[in-house]
């Protein structure tokens, strides 16, 4: 790991940006939506960071210089050897926050990464997280002991479990929970038929289902490619062998739509 990643509170504090044009407007747009006041005065006080957006390698590389002298910590857009921080690209669910980076290394890597992420987080991520927040003196009159409390959230927020968190839900699902917080997840048996061969072309519905499936029967023209797409514990078995006897969690079965 060559970076730290950290997440910086900049509500109302200054970060200087020295550049124009659409590198520097990009950054100011992710500063200002994480509260900073922008400022191109680089005699400001109390500056945070400093982020040089200048065109002229010459310029730039004399900016940073001074700014680093001064003990800011310095962004240089698009010269990663000059910075001493990298901005990642960002999946925002708030107040749930993933943070891609390649140490500067990709930003295309980056932000494909990101909009494949993008595809399997449900909206409502933030929602959820908000709720869990709010329910944190509840959840700990239910579960008093540490240890104890960590285990039922792990569980609850698992693949399969009742607050999954690639599957969207009511805030009604929190409250059943906490109403029975030791009751077992119900089994189920779901259907899927693929309409491709290419894992690129499941739905999000189908690609979140092979993601929580404990076990998955599918037919032998399912490709191997989708198949991976399933949890790495998940159980295979050939369609073949499916008898219709009650099951544990979460079963999917799998065909190719003809």
């Amino acid at each position: 790991m060559n970076q730290l990643p950290i997440f910086l509170n900049l509500q109302d504090r200054k970060v200087l940006l020295l550049g124009s044009g659409e590198m520097a407007d990009a950054k100011r747009r992710l500063y200002e939506r994480a509260g900073a006041i922008i400022t191109d005065d680089e005699n400001a006080r109390e500056l945070t960071l400093a982020v040089v957006a200048l065109e002229d390698d010459e310029e730039a590389i004399a900016a940073v210089a001074r700014l680093k002298a001064r003990g800011l910590l310095v962004n240089a857009v698009d010269r990663s050897a000059l910075c001493d921080y990298t901005t990642p690209a960002i999946i925002d669910r708030d107040p749930v926050l993933i943070a891609i980076g390649t140490g500067g290394a990709s930003a295309g890597l980056a932000k494909a990464l990101r909009q494949r992420l993008e595809r399997l987080l449900p909206a409502g991520l933030g929602v959820l997280a908000a709720a869990l927040l709010d329910a944190r003196e509840r959840i700990q009159q239910v579960w008093p002991e540490g240890a104890a409390r960590r285990k039922a959230i792990d569980a609850v927020l698992d693949p399969g479990g009742p607050l999954d968190v690639l599957v969207d839900h009511e805030l009604e699902d929190l409250e059943a929970w906490l109403d029975q917080p030791h009751g077992q997840a119900r089994s189920q048996v779901i259907d899927l038929e693929l309409a491709s061969t290419d894992p690129d072309d499941l739905t999000l519905r189908q690609a979140r289902w092979l993601g929580q499936a404990d076990q998955v029967f599918a037919s032998d023209d399912v490709p191997e490619e989708v198949l991976d797409r399933a949890r790495a514990d998940a159980q295979r078995f050939s369609l073949s062998l499916w008898d219709e006897q009650p099951t544990e969690g979460l079963t999917l079965r799998i065909r190719m739509k003809i």
